[in-house]
C-alpha cells in the first residue's frame, strides 16, 4: 500500500466485495467517488458503511475490513476519501479496471491513518508546454489516488499565458501561443522546431478543474508568476513594463529581462487578474505570486519607478520588489487567499508573516524562512524537482541534468531532524516540481512524475518512507498498469520511451547548487544573471 498507513494490522476475516455493492453514510459520496470502477451504489445499509467521529482529524481515518464488509469511520468527508482510497488498495490489480459485475476478495484488516503533513504537493508548469483540460483532471484523478492535496498549477511564464482573461483578452488571444520551441539540450546552441505551440484555459475550464479537484479533496494552487519572467504579457499589454517595450512570446527557455513595472496600474491589471481566476476556480485559500529570477535592471534605469520608489520612502529596487509583492499579498488576503511565494522574495524581505514560502534553492534558506516565522513548503531542486532525468544514462529522454532517483525522493526529510523543533513546526509540507521546457506531451509527464510521485506520497503523507518501500512500490505498479499510467518502469525506459537522438552528457544534480549559484549568484541573492 502506497503510501504506507501508520498502522495496518491483518485480522481473520475475510469478504468479496462486488461491483454494483452498497455503501452507507452521510459520506458515503466521498467513497463512492473514490471508488469510481466499483460502481457502488447508496444504500440504508451496506457492503461499506461509513460515519463521522468529529474526535478525528478531518483527514484522518479508521478502516476495518472483515468478514462483514467494511467499516469506515473519518474525520471528515476527506478522511473518507482516502479510507476509500486505502480500501482499493487492498483489493486486486485488477479492480482499477472498469468492468460490471466483478466480485474482488477483500482481506480482513485493521487501518488507523492520518497525514503527517497538511500540504502534499504535486506542481505542473502548463507555461512552458500547455496540457489540455483532460490532462490537468486526469493528474487530478492520479493525485487523489495517491492522497496528495495540492495541485500547483504554473500558469504563466515568459513562454506563455494559459488562462482566458475577460477583462485582458490580448492575453489569451495574444500571449498563449508562439510560433516556435527551442529543442536544444542545456547549453547547446539554440534549435527550434518551427512548429506553432499554444492553448489556454477558459474560465468555464479553470471552474471545472477546481469543482473536480475539490470533490477528491485536491485544492489548486493557481500561481502567477511576477514580476518577472513576464515575456509573455508584455507581448499582450507592453504598457504595463518597466520600459514599455513590446516583448515576444519567448520561444527559448532561461530568464528573461522582461519585468513589470510596480507601478498603480500594474498592481490594478493583477488584482483584476485575481479576480478572474479565483472567481473561476472557486474556494482558492492560496495564490501563487511567484517573485523569483527577477532582473531588476529596467526598475533601476527608470527615472519614473525612482521616483515612485522614492515617494514609498525604500531605499532600494530590492526593497521595491518586497513591497511590491507584499502588495499583491494584501490584495489577496483582501479576497480570502494566502500568497504563496519562491524562496527569492522572502530574500528580498518585507513578506506578510501569513505568507507561504517555497524553498527551491534548497532547504538552508527554507529553514530561515521557518526561523523567520514562515510557513514552508519542502521544494528543493534535489530531489523534488522532477525535470531532471532518472539516471544518467543516454536513454533517457532530454531532461535538464541528471540524475534524481526514485531511491532519492523516498530517502528525503522534508523536516530535517537537526533543525529546532520550533522550526520543523513550519515546514507545513513537501511538494515535487515539474517544470516542462523539455516535457512536451502527457506521456512524457506520465514518464518523468511516476514512479517518482509514489515517493513523494509516501514522504509527504507519512513523513518518511518505510523500510519496505520499493517493494511496496513493485506491487503498485500494476496498480499504475491497470489505470494506463506510462510511467518509467524501474530498470529503465522502454525502447519506444528512449530518446533516439544522442544527446549529451547531462548535468549532475548533486553537483545542481553550483548551477544555482550560477544562475541566481546565492541563496542571499535575489538577482539572477541573465
Amino acid at each position: 500500500m502506497i503510501p504506507r498507513p501508520a498502522l495496518l494490522n491483518d485480522l481473520s476475516g475475510s469478504c468479496e466485495l462486488t461491483s454494483g455493492a452498497t455503501v452507507s453514510g452521510d459520506l458515503a459520496d466521498a467513497v463512492r467517488l473514490a471508488l469510481p470502477t466499483l460502481d457502488l451504489r447508496p444504500g440504508d445499509s451496506g457492503d461499506i458503511d461509513v460515519r463521522r467521529d468529529p474526535a478525528l482529524g478531518p483527514e484522518a481515518y479508521r478502516l476495518t475490513t472483515g468478514s462483514r464488509g467494511a467499516e469506515i469511520v473519518a474525520g471528515g468527508r476527506a478522511g473518507a476519501f482516502y479510507a476509500a482510497q486505502s480500501l482499493h488498495q487492498l483489493l486486486p490489480d485488477a479492480s482499477y479496471r472498469f468492468s460490471t459485475g466483478a466480485a474482488w476478495p477483500l482481506p480482513g484488516v485493521r487501518i488507523e491513518d492520518a497525514p503527517r503533513f497538511a500540504w502534499r504537493g504535486l506542481h505542473l508548469d502548463v507555461a512552458r508546454h500547455f496540457f489540455p483540460k483532460r490532462e490537468v483532471l486526469r493528474l487530478i484523478d492520479l493525485m487523489a489516488m495517491h492522497k496528495l492535496n495540492r495541485l500547483h498549477l504554473h500558469l504563466v511564464d515568459d513562454q506563455g499565458w494559459r488562462v482566458e482573461s475577460r477583462a485582458y483578452p490580448l492575453l489569451h488571444e495574444v500571449s498563449s501561443h508562439r510560433p516556435r520551441t527551442a529543442t536544444n539540450y542545456y547549453k547547446e546552441p539554440d534549435a527550434y522546431d518551427d512548429l506553432p505551440h499554444g492553448g489556454y484555459y477558459s474560465l468555464a475550464d479553470l471552474a471545472e478543474i477546481g469543482a473536480y479537484a475539490r470533490s477528491r479533496c485536491v485544492t489548486v494552487v493557481p500561481e502567477i508568476d511576477v514580476p518577472g519572467h513576464a515575456s509573455a504579457i508584455l507581448a499582450a499589454y507592453p504598457a504595463l513594463g518597466a520600459t514599455g517595450e513590446r516583448y515576444d512570446v519567448l520561444d527559448r527557455w532561461g530568464i528573461s529581462p522582461a519585468i513589470l513595472s510596480p507601478l498603480p496600474p500594474t498592481v490594478e491589471f493583477l488584482t483584476t487578474i485575481f479576480d478572474e481566476v479565483i472567481g473561476a476556480l472557486g474556494e482558492t485559500p492560496y495564490v501563487h505570486i511567484g517573485g523569483d529570477e527577477v532582473v531588476l535592471d529596467h526598475w533601476a534605469e527608470s527615472a519614473e519607478i525612482n521616483a515612485y520608489r522614492d515617494s514609498l520612502g525604500l531605499a532600494t529596487t530590492n526593497d521595491l520588489q518586497a513591497w511590491f509583492l507584499r502588495r499583491l499579498a494584501d490584495a489577496l488576503a483582501e479576497r480570502g487567499s494566502r500568497a504563496v511565494v519562491w524562496d527569492e522574495a522572502f530574500v528580498s524581505g518585507g513578506l506578510r508573516q501569513d505568507t507561504l514560502v517555497m524553498p527551491w534553492r534548497g532547504m538552508g534558506v527554507g529553514r530561515r524562512a521557518a526561523a523567520a516565522g514562515h510557513d514552508v513548503i519542502a521544494t528543493p531542486v534535489f530531489p523534488l524537482y522532477f525535470d531532471y532525468a532518472e539516471a544518467a544514462s543516454a536513454d533517457e529522454p532530454m531532461a535538464i541534468g541528471d540524475a534524481t532517483t526514485v531511491a532519492d525522493v523516498a530517502a528525503f526529510a522534508p523536516a530535517p531532524a537537526d533543525w529546532a523543533e520550533e522550526e520543523r513546526e513550519r515546514v507545513i509540507g513537501v511538494q515535487a516540481q515539474l517544470w516542462t521546457e523539455r516535457v512536451p506531451d502527457a506521456r512524457t509527464v506520465d514518464y518523468r512524475l511516476w514512479p517518482r510521485a509514489c515517493a513523494l506520497a509516501e514522504v509527504a503523507w507519512s513523513g518518511a518512507a518505510a523500510p519496505d518501500f520499493t517493494g511496496r512500490l513493485r506491487e503498485h505498479l500494476g496498480r499504475l498498469d491497470a489505470i494506463g499510467v506510462e510511467y518509467r518502469p524501474l530498470a529503465g525506459p522502454h525502447p519506444w520511451q528512449r530518446r533516439r537522438p544522442h544527446r549529451p552528457s547531462g548535468v549532475q544534480v548533486r553537483d545542481v547548487m553550483d548551477r544555482i549559484d550560477a544562475m541566481t549568484h546565492s541563496a542571499e541573492s535575489t538577482r539572477p544573471s541573465v
